[in-house]
């Protein structure tokens, strides 16, 4: 069962997603807002400060007009563009856009349960995944803020961080088994080994290929995804979560990651997850 999954109707959730979105879009807030705004960000290397701002205050006014406006077609969602407002062009400007956006879009998801229906591209349509989503969103751009102002690492929470792996193998870097697609193994399986939350994951690059239900062509390399180890599994990457989340996401870990086994198989998976992310 994913680590996200969600529990019964009135029980908390196993992650404090919201907790997690606010704490992690304050300090992203706090690390820019001391910024020049013209740094570079080195791991979005066509950005500097100002921009991922933009970037992350843009993401979060999106994701609340959807929570406020309760919006649950493709059709409505695709009306946002026109509402959609202009970067601003003085920087006070634009951290008062984020702050609005980050204050609203907490807000509207705490309004709803996590199982109410929402738009969104995954198949999971619901207020929870958005939380879910957006927590590490910011997670990853306040680790992307501080690299870019050179500031210490601060701590990443291990159940998020370990949820985060969970999601960028299963949603990111894999595919939905509900769409019936091919999916060709490319190589053996590989074991990921979070070592400070003790969970496993095995994972075989695959070759997707066929037409989902939007009519959509895949033709890509993916991660066909399973808890667990495998006996079977011809080498192990193992790491902090933090360390496998940034890992998977293009970002350079804190601490150490070991692998060991066959460096084939380890390099079919970096291939996976060396490919570009939205």
């Amino acid at each position: 069962m994913p680590l996200s999954s969600l529990p019964a109707e009135g029980a908390a959730p196993a992650v404090p997603y919201l907790e997690h979105l606010r704490e992690e879009s304050a300090r992203f807030r706090e690390l820019l807002a001391g910024a020049a705004g013209s740094e570079h960000v080195p791991t979005c290397e066509e950005w500097r400060a100002d921009d991922l701002l933009w970037h992350l205050a843009d993401v979060q006014w999106f994701w609340g007009e959807i929570a406020e406006r309760g919006l649950t077609s493709h059709a409505e969602v695709r009306g946002l563009e026109a509402r959609r407002p202009a970067r601003p062009a003085e920087r006070s400007a634009l951290l008062a856009h984020f702050d609005q956006s980050t204050e609203r879009l907490q807000r509207a998801l705490a309004a709803h349960d996590p199982s109410t229906e929402l738009w969104m591209w995954h198949l999971d349509h619901s207020a929870g995944y958005i939380s879910r989503r957006q927590a590490h969103e910011a997670l990853i751009h306040r680790i992307d803020a501080e690299l870019t102002v050179g500031s210490e690492r601060g701590p990443v929470d291990c159940r998020l961080a370990a949820d985060g792996v969970d999601e960028a193998l299963r949603v990111m870097r894999g595919f939905p088994v509900e769409y019936a697609l091919e999916s060709r193994p490319l190589g053996p399986s590989v074991t990921l080994a979070v070592v400070d939350g003790f969970h496993t994951w095995t994972v075989t690059p695959v070759h997707v290929t066929g037409v989902d239900p939007d009519g959509d062509r895949w033709d890509e390399r993916r991660l066909a995804v399973a808890d667990g180890p495998d006996d079977a599994s011809a080498a192990e990457v193992a790491g902090t979560a933090g360390d496998l989340d940034c890992w998977l996401w293009n970002r350079p870990p804190h601490g150490e990651i070991t692998r060991s086994g066959d460096p084939a198989a380890l390099a079919l998976v970096d291939e996976v997850v060396g490919s570009a992310v939205t």
